[in-house]
Parts: structure tokens; sequence; C-alpha cells
């Protein structure tokens, strides 16, 4: 025992002896002095580089010194940083060197001598962040290092919303001027070199700031003083500041972009030249054309390495001659006159956003007026619903792609993810990839994975607010790892995230994949979930608020934005799709309705299993953990609450051919079970979330309108499914008794409002049967929803609401609703009806959702949807874009109007069954 015990002390004695000369060796190399070099004309960025550098050998030990000389010296290990231009760099012929823009070799070039040589001054600053990343981690300077990188994607930039969730009183839309009052956190420097820290950390190179009309807080101009739209010091202040910020962003290699509108003005100015601040029906007047290109210039003069991102349609009529000038003739001349003032010959880049114009067309007659033009286009539309993109949208990109100039992905709002966490890492991964192989693009503009409009907060209920980027670390750092490279391993990726959250929750590597796993299979929920049953892949809907019945059976009617189908998700089908074929014993196509509902469902039970199984590991950041895993369980039941309604509508669809109420019957339980999984979301997030979405406003369409921020929790919308589960009961009770229940609604017809009109009009017409509605045309009506028997339209001339637009100016001394009726088409020469997926103003008279869908029908020709504009008393002209419409009368504002599809001329099987649940 005692010779154990001897040979027990003697081995702690040589094993404490060993370690001992370990630490002290290490100590030593620790203390060793270490001289950073950079070229004597170093710039801005390889200096904060080299400052970078050297606070992170500090950290772990070593004595730094940072010489500016342009050859190679010092005791100790010498660091020397440069481009592949200078003689500091030069002098040293290296084996290894970096190749292309922004790249970067790291080499040993003798004993105790590193080189980071540096394409350019990026290619520098990231050789510097690199070799920092690797020292923090193993904590000490690598030996026989050889290594080069550089990026895959040109520009890799996020964006900031300088906007708000609600709309400021007596403003539109995107109008937000740049004051204290309304963004205090676009004045705190703190937190912008907080942000900033994070791009540079992540490599990102470019920053996006979203306004809709920035330029009257930013520059004064002599000919329209009146324009500004702030105080002398709020101007001040936002000068300083935004010097403050380009100069910040520019030492970390980040390139600021501006971005705003067309057509939008100040108010003020608006207010002295009597317009609107923003019509998107109005020509192009050159008072406003001068005061827009005037304001770019003087932008371009005192900031010329700031970009411009131009939106063209929107405020204006997107698609047209008009985009095509107003970039050619406005926006392109204002760049080259501040150009001209400063006497540069380089030119400032612009990026046209590819939304609601164009953008072929445009770009065909720019490029030789201009050369350095890049496009951007929304990667999957305002949400991320898939990685394997298809159809006319890619086809859209693939030709910008292919112009010559750079085109950029932007990962644009994401309406269906928030506000819960998302951090999948394979679905990131293959989305780059799809914007390499299938867009051919070369560069990601990146949203808030939340909360855009309530920048810099997260929706968490959490006091003092959480700031998006510590909560969503995980969004940005994935987007930027794959921008740099979307090629990696998957294998190695899997290491390396778990590696990250283990350290991160203070729990060894398998608990690590255990969070990966939670993150990967929420990841899929939401994306399935819009693309086989979503309305829109716009802001107007918020997926996680869920859907009512009437929106999944009947989707149509609300709008339907059948590109998200067509484009933005894999070959598959639409619930009513696959109820038809269902019926008719068809083959299926594709990712259907109910294989969804199945995979989701598993995906949530697979992520409630892998966080909770992490639970018992965690050690660090308990809090944030905890949040994590709510989301994770509010995914789960989110996609419990879609998988059980969906199987429910289907039973209800088929119901609409087979007209057995025992269908219905069927079709109770799932939707029962709906109303449970939705009860337990709405606990999960009545205390840990301050809302669901972060725009606030009457946009907002789907489950339910939001007006003054209201329907924006859980708590709020489900009484509404509980009314509709009542609803749906009560019409199988009243079917089970009489067959016809439902099908005979009294209906009254709408009185005809007292409206004078001004305009010059081509006479009346009375809605009924074998009336005529245009003044050069024989269509008559053929059918009509009762509530519009009697009511007095005005005649139009077809082809001139084809060639100018249709203009209808009244007087009138009450509040009024205008109804307009639209053509269920999309051939040629018919107007669109209103359309928040590209024209953030077609909710300004209330007129954006389908009030009767299938309300009248003319011989001939495509059934009319019903939407009506509200008026208060007043004089007014309600200004319609070019295209075919019906102008179907006037009726009092207060006159409700019940929402369903009249099902006028479409055959049976189209019959609207919506009033099983309303």
């Amino acid at each position: 025992m005692k010779g154990s015990i001897r040979l027990f002390l003697t081995f702690f004695i040589v094993v404490f002896l060993a370690t001992g000369e370990m630490f002290s060796a290490n100590a030593a190399e620790k203390a060793q002095k270490v001289t950073v070099v950079i070229p004597s004309a170093a710039s801005a960025r390889m200096k904060f580089g080299a400052e970078k550098l050297s606070g992170v050998l500090k950290g772990v030990g070593y004595t730094v010194s940072v010489l500016r000389q342009d050859k190679i010296s010092g005791n100790g290990v010498v660091i020397a940083v440069g481009r592949s231009s200078d003689a500091l760099v030069q002098n040293m012929r290296l084996a290894v060197k970096a190749t292309g823009k922004e790249g970067f070799a790291i080499s040993s070039f003798s004993k105790n001598r590193l080189v980071i040589n540096g394409f350019d001054d990026s290619g520098a600053l990231y050789g510097c962040m690199e070799l920092a990343e690797r020292i923090a981690s193993s904590g000490k300077i690598p030996e026989n290092i050889s290594l080069t990188d550089k990026p895959e994607m040109v520009l890799r930039g996020t964006c900031i919303g300088v906007q708000k969730p609600a709309l400021l009183p007596g403003r539109g839309v995107y109008e937000y001027p740049y004051t204290p009052e309304s963004f205090p956190w676009f004045y705190d420097k703190a937190l912008w070199v907080k942000y900033l820290d994070m791009m540079v950390e992540n490599r990102y190179n470019s920053l996006y700031l979203w306004n809709g009309h920035p330029f009257a807080s930013l520059v004064k101009l002599k000919e329209y003083p009146y324009a500004v739209e702030v105080d002398d010091a709020t101007f001040r202040k936002n000068e300083e500041m935004f010097r403050f910020l380009t100069e910040e962003a520019d030492k970390r290699g980040i390139w600021v972009i501006q971005m705003f509108y067309n057509i939008i003005v100040s108010k003020p100015f608006a207010e002295k030249h009597q317009i609107k601040t923003q019509d998107r029906n109005r020509p192009i007047l050159p008072v406003i054309a001068d005061y827009t290109r005037k304001s770019i210039a003087a932008f371009v003069e005192k900031y010329p390495n700031v970009g411009l991102l131009i939106t063209l349609g929107e405020a204006m009529e997107g698609v047209g001659q008009d985009d095509v000038d107003w970039f050619t003739k406005t926006i392109i001349p204002g760049v080259q006159d501040g150009m001209k003032s400063l006497g540069l010959s380089k030119e400032p880049p612009i990026v046209l956003r590819v939304h609601d114009t164009d953008a072929p067309r445009v770009m065909k007659a720019a490029l030789p007026l201009y050369k350095n033009l890049y496009t951007m286009a929304k990667y999957n539309g305002e949400a991320l619903t898939t990685y394997t993109p298809r159809g006319k949208w890619a086809d859209l990109h693939r030709s910008l792609s292919r112009i010559g100039t750079v085109h950029i992905e932007n990962v644009h709002i994401l309406a269906n993810l928030e506000p819960f966490r998302y951090g999948s890492a394979d679905f990131i991964q293959k989305s780059v990839q799809a914007m390499h192989d299938v867009y051919e693009a070369n560069g990601l503009h990146l949203y808030p994975q939340a909360s855009y409009w309530d920048w810099p907060y997260a929706a968490d209920n959490v006091k003092g607010r959480l700031l998006q980027t510590d909560r969503d670390w995980i969004w940005y750092k994935t987007w930027a790892r794959y921008a740099w490279n979307c090629r990696r391993d998957r294998a190695d990726e899997i290491n390396y995230w778990s590696g990250l959250l283990s350290t991160k929750y203070g729990t060894d590597l398998n608990k690590g994949k255990d969070i990966l796993e939670a993150y990967e299979q929420t990841g899929e929920i939401a994306p399935k979930l819009l693309r086989r049953y979503g309305i829109t892949d716009g802001n107007r809907q918020t997926l996680t608020l869920g859907m009512f019945m009437t929106q999944l059976i009947n989707p149509f009617r609300y709008g339907l934005f059948t590109l998200m189908y067509e484009s933005e998700a894999p070959e598959g089908e639409m619930i009513i799709e696959y109820a038809e074929k269902e019926w008719k014993g068809q083959k299926h196509i594709g990712e259907t309705p109910v294989q969804v509902a199945a995979e989701v469902t598993e995906h949530g039970r697979k992520a409630v299993e892998a966080i909770d199984k992490a639970a018992t590991a965690v050690s660090k950041d308990n809090d944030e953990f905890t949040r994590l895993r709510n989301d994770v369980h509010c995914y789960n039941e989110l996609a419990g609450f879609y998988a059980e309604k969906v199987r429910a509508a289907l039973l209800v669809l088929k119901y609409k051919y087979s007209n057995d109420v025992a269908d219905l019957e069927k079709a109770l339980p799932f939707l029962e079970n709906s109303v449970k999984h939705y009860r337990k979301l709405t606990e999960l997030t009545k205390d840990t979330y301050l809302y669901a979405n972060s725009m606030q406003t009457s946009q907002r369409k789907i489950p339910v309108r939001g007006v003054d921020a209201t329907y924006k929790t859980w708590v709020e919308v489900l009484p509404r499914f509980e009314e509709e589960l009542i609803h749906f009961k009560r019409s199988i009770d009243s079917l089970k008794s009489d067959k016809s229940a439902g099908k005979g609604k009294m209906i009254h017809p709408f009185k005809n409002a007292d409206v004078k009109v001004l305009s010059d009009t081509e006479g009346y017409f009375t809605i009924n049967t074998g009336e005529q509605v245009f003044r050069d045309t024989t269509a008559k009506i053929t059918g009509f929803a009762k509530e519009l028997a009697g009511l007095r339209g005005i005649k139009i001339n077809r082809s001139l609401q084809k060639s100018k637009g249709t203009a209808i100016k009244f007087t009138t001394g009450k509040a009024v609703k205008l109804l307009v009726g639209f053509f269920n088409s999309k051939a040629p020469g018919f107007l669109p009806p209103p359309d928040l997926e590209h024209d953030a103003t077609a909710n300004e008279y209330g007129q954006s959702e389908i009030k009767i869908a299938n309300a009248l029908a003319l011989d001939g020709m495509a059934p009319l949807n019903i939407h009506s504009y509200s008026f208060k008393p007043g004089t007014h002209t309600l200004t319609l874009a070019k295209g075919t419409c019906v102008i179907l009368g006037f009726i009092d504002d207060n006159e409700r109007i019940r929402l369903y599809d009249a099902g006028i001329g479409v055959p049976e099987s189209k019959r609207d069954i919506d009033w099983l649940f309303e």
C-alpha cells in the first residue's frame, strides 16, 4: 500500500514539474514581444485591422507594438501587414500571394516572421481579422501557417430601416425624416460602433439605410430652401452622424448605401406646391423632377463615397416609360451633376432595385449613360420559402445577372419568420448556393431576421428590450459565412455550428448538436407552411398569427399572389388544387398540402425533442436559452395548428363537391385540434412577446387587418379562431336540419349615395341585366350580386381608359365609398387591382382587399371583383392607372359590405362555401 502511495506521489511530482515547465514556457512565449508592421502610408482600413490584431495579441498575453514603416524589422515575433502592391510586402518574395478583390494570404516568412498579404486594403483588413480569430481560439500565434482566402460574393451587406412600425401623423408610408424624436438610436455612436464591429467580424462589406425620402434630412438646396424637413439643430446632428457613420464604416471595409423611393417629395415641398408627397398615378411633373435631380446632386457632392439604392416603382407607376425616363433623365443626371461639381471622373455606384419596374428595359437604356450600375431583387419575395427557386422569377434574376453588372440577392423583410428565432445553417447554405447556381447572382443584401420596422429592438418582452444584433447573432453570422464561401463541407459545418452553440450555452459538443438540430428542424417549418398554404410572400401576411379557414379554402378572395407558388416553392399543389384533383381521382404532382402537414408536424416534434434534450446541460446564458427553447415550442404548436387546419380544409373542400354533410363532420375534430394548438401558442407567447409583426399599419391584411397596432398578438387573434369554430359547428347543425341553410341569406341592395360628379362623364348606367357599362363597347351585364341591384354606375370610354387611365372628380357632403370593379383577368389592357405586393399606398383608401369576389359578369369578359375606396366629405379626385375597370357607383361609407364570393360568372363547382365559417 505504501509502495502504491509512493508511486502515485512520484507520478504526481513528475507531472506537476512537467506541467510547471509547460506553463513557464508558455508564459515566456506570451511575454515575448510582438511587432506588427504596417506600411508608412497605411490606409485607415489597414490601421484598423492592425489595431484589432494587436488587441487580440495583448488579450492572450503578448507584449505588442505597432510600427509604420516600409521594411520588416523588430525583435521577437514580427507580423507584417500590407497589400500586394506595398513595398513592405514586395520586398519579401512571398511564395503565397493574395488573389482577387478582398482576398488575402497569411504565411510564415521565416522563423518568427509572419506576413499578411492583402490583395487590397480590405484584403489586408480581413487577413488581420482571420489571424486574430485563430490566435483568440488557440491562445497563441500559429506556427508554419500558409493559407489564402477570398470571398465568393462581391457584395455582402446588411440593411437597417430608418422607418417605424406605424405611420407618423399626417404622413404617408415610408415618410420618416431623420430626427432624434423618431430615431434616437440613429444618434447613438456607441450603438453604431457595436453594429459595425459585428459587420466586420462577419466580413460584411456593405450597409444599406432604407428610407423613403432621406434627402430633405441631409441636404439643403438653394433653389428649394423650404424643402428641408428638420430644424437647423437636427440638420447639423444629421450631418455629423452621417460623416461619423461613413468614416467608421469605411475603415472597416464597409460601403454605406442610402436607399430611397420614387417619386416621394418632402412634406413641406408638397405643401408649398399643393401636391401629394407621393402619388403613384400622377405624371412626372417638371418641378418634382428638378427638385429630385438637385437633391441627388447635392447628396453626391456632400457624400461622394456613399452609394445610392433606387426603388423606381411603388410610389410611381412601376412598369412603363416613366421609370425609364425617371432613371435616365433625373436620377443618373443628378449623380452626374454632383460629380461635375466635385470634378470627379469616377462614377459613384448606383443600385437599381428590381421592384415594380421593368429592370432589363431600364438597364438597357441606362448602361450607355452610366457604367457603375448594380441590380438587386428579392430572393424569395418578402419571406424565406425555398432554396429551389424556379419559374419566371428565376428567369428574371438570371437575365439581370447576365447583363454584365453585379446582381444582388435581397433577403427581404422575412414576414413569415418573425418574431421567432431562426438559425438553420443548412437551409441558409442551400439558399446561398441557389443564389449562385440558379440565379447566377454574386451579392447578398440581408434584412434583419425579425422586427425590421422596430430597429434596433427585438419583439421579445424583456425589460430593457433586446437588441436584434444580440438576439439574432446566428442569423447574421450564418448568411455572412456562406456569402463568403457557400461550398463548405456539410459535416464540417455541423461541427462548426455545434461548437459555437456549445460554447455559447456552456454544453458539450453533443448537446451543441442538439441545439443545432432544433434550429434546423424549426428552420423548415415556416418556409414550408407559407409556400404551400400562404396567400402572399409579402408583409401583408403574418404567417405566425395563423390563417382563417376562408383564406385556406378560397385564397383568391384575398388577393392570392400566385408567383409564390410558381417560382418561390418547389413544384407542387395548392390546397384548392389538391382537393379538386382528389375529388376527380387525378394524379398529384410534387409537394402536396398533405405531405407538408405531415412534415411540419414531424419537424416540430424533432425540434422539441432536441432542444429539451439539450436543456439539462446548459450552464451559460440561461435566459437566452430559455427564450430559444420557448421559440422551438412555439414553432411546434404553429406546425400543429396549420397541419390540423389544413386537414380540416381538405374535408371542407370535399364537401364543396360531394354536398355530403358527413365530410364537414369529419373536418370538425381537426379544426378543434387546430384551435387547441393555437391556445397553446397563445400561452407560450402572451408573456414572452410584445407583438408578432413589426409592421403595425393597415397594410397588414392576413389573417386580420391591422389598424392602429391592433391584432398584433396571438391573444388578440385567438378569439377570432374560436368564433370561426363555433360558427362552423352551427353551420353543420343547420345543414343537418336544412340542407339549403346558408345559401339564401337575406340581402339588401346598396343605396346610392348623394354625390356630385364634377369630371366629364360618358353618361351613367344602372346595374341590371342587359345594361351597357362602357360608352364604346356593347358589353352588357349578364349577372350581378344582389347587393348591386339598382346601383348607379358611371359610363367610361374603355379605349380612353386603356390609353390614359381613369380619373373621377366628385364632391360629397358625407363620407362615401366608391365601388370599383376590377376584371378577374391578367390579360393586357385590364387594370390590375390594388396590389400591396408592389404599391405600398394600395390601401390609402381602404381599397386593397376584395370586398365581393365574382360580383358582376359582362358578356364575353371575365367576372368582376369589387374593391371600395373610402372618402371623407369634400371634393376629391380618384386617379387610376391605365387599364379597363368599371365604376360601379357610390354608397354611404357606413354601409356594411359583406365580404364573400358571389360566384357570378363562375361554374357551380367553384361556388362559395365561405358562409360555413362567417
